[in-house]
């Protein structure tokens, strides 16, 4: 489950679950995709012809928004009963989606952010590449004796590993890359609050370890799922370039199945480091009230050599987990800035005068003597940026005593 907005003790919240899909069902998913995808493609030619037409003539401007958009649906419906067998809500929301694309791509613009950062325009979606993706809002799908029934009588399994706990608002049926159908409900959820413990934490990330705390039994050693699997990928590897084709031919089946294998496995990896990133979490959340975390943002180390280690750790989707579990229990998780946290002494605030290799693991203090291991000194420095001052190394604060506002 993942949190996206939490407001006055409710939110939103989308409930994943696996589908069971028949030849019959999915050959009328592929057809709806096929109509949609259409759409998205007819989007993407009327936004260029649009922004063709603008450059030419700046003082005639003509616009591309949803309301137009729609319009377009509902000629092309009118005159293509190909488009028309299909159902609207999802002809609909893929205009939706790609009014928000569009939408984004011109405020980047418009904010003048560097190229590498700037939202990309939405392109053509190719048959072979994209995969299928639908969205239905409260009017084009129900449930009913624990089958989802979709817009244009399309009926699927959903397998139930858990209750949602109220009426979706919305459902997006999707194909991953191994080839499984999910079904993603959106849900109205509430904050569970857990009981008070009086203790904090400072979270600082790492690569040695994923996650290094200021309390020993609350560290995350580095899972290394990836690389346990290594020399499984390695296989699939050799043999997905053995049976590539050459360039302008088909694909071959024996290709296609590699690729499928070796996907798999990376589906495998991704699963393991999600459920490992979200019982850490869980943990953490359920001992700790007030959680100092690293507003750390691992994107840089994919240009260093600790590239693939750091991707295997999985920084950036257990950060995730953390604060999303926060957000589920009402607990009080702060993110702190990360410049120079390996710099300072945790117990005097003076900063070193000159950035520490990554060699160098035991962190001492020249201002007032503390010796400390690095990331353990880091971890304190969080719960001090954070406004907090503990007790005690482990983070626990003296029964009846107030925590400080953050800095």
């Amino acid at each position: 489950m993942t949190t996206q907005r939490v407001s006055e003790g409710t939110g939103h919240a989308r409930y994943t679950y696996r589908l069971r899909v028949s030849s019959t069902a999915r050959t009328a998913l592929l057809a709806e995709w096929d109509r949609c995808r259409w759409i998205w493609n007819e989007c993407v030619a009327k936004s260029r012809a649009v922004h063709a037409h603008n450059r030419a003539r700046p003082d005639d401007k003509l616009t591309c928004g949803p309301a137009r958009l729609d319009t377009m649906l509902t000629g092309a419906r009118a005159k293509l009963p190909w488009l028309r067998e299909g159902a609207s809500v999802p002809q609909q929301q893929i205009i939706r989606d790609f009014a928000k694309s569009r939408s984004k791509a011109l405020k980047d613009i418009e904010k003048r952010l560097p190229m590498r950062q700037r939202a990309g325009m939405p392109r053509p979606k190719k048959k072979r590449e994209a995969l299928p993706t639908l969205n239905y809002t409260t009017r084009g799908f129900r449930l009913k004796d624990g089958r989802l029934h979709l817009a244009g009588g399309i009926e699927l399994t959903v397998v139930w590993s858990r209750e949602l706990p109220s009426a979706p608002s919305s459902v997006r049926v999707y194909r991953d890359s191994v080839g499984h159908w999910y079904a993603s409900f959106v849900v109205a959820t509430e904050v569970q609050p857990l009981p008070e413990t009086g203790c904090v934490l400072g979270v600082d990330w790492g690569v040695k370890e994923t996650a290094t705390t200021t309390s020993d039994t609350h560290d995350l050693p580095h899972p290394q799922h990836g690389r346990k699997a290594q020399a499984k990928l390695s296989r699939y590897d050799r043999t997905v370039a053995r049976r590539k084709p050459k360039k302008g031919q088909a694909s071959s089946k024996g290709h296609r199945e590699a690729r499928k294998s070796r996907a798999k496995v990376y589906a495998k990896i991704a699963r393991q480091r999600q459920d490992t990133a979200r019982k850490w979490a869980r943990k953490v959340v359920r001992d700790h009230d007030v959680i100092a975390v690293e507003d750390f943002r691992p994107k840089f180390l994919a240009k260093t050599s600790m590239a693939r280690k750091a991707a295997d750790a999985a920084i950036g989707a257990t950060k995730t987990a953390l604060v999303e579990m926060g957000r589920k229990h009402g607990r009080d998780v702060r993110l702190v800035h990360p410049a120079h946290t390996t710099m300072d002494c945790a117990s005097c605030g003076a900063r070193t005068k000159h950035a520490l290799p990554l060699s160098e693991r035991t962190y001492t203090c020249t201002a007032c003597g503390a010796v400390s291991p690095r990331d353990k000194n880091s971890a304190r420095v969080m719960l001090v940026r954070a406004g907090l001052n503990p007790a005690g190394v482990e983070g626990v604060r003296p029964p009846g005593a107030l925590l400080p506002e953050a800095a």
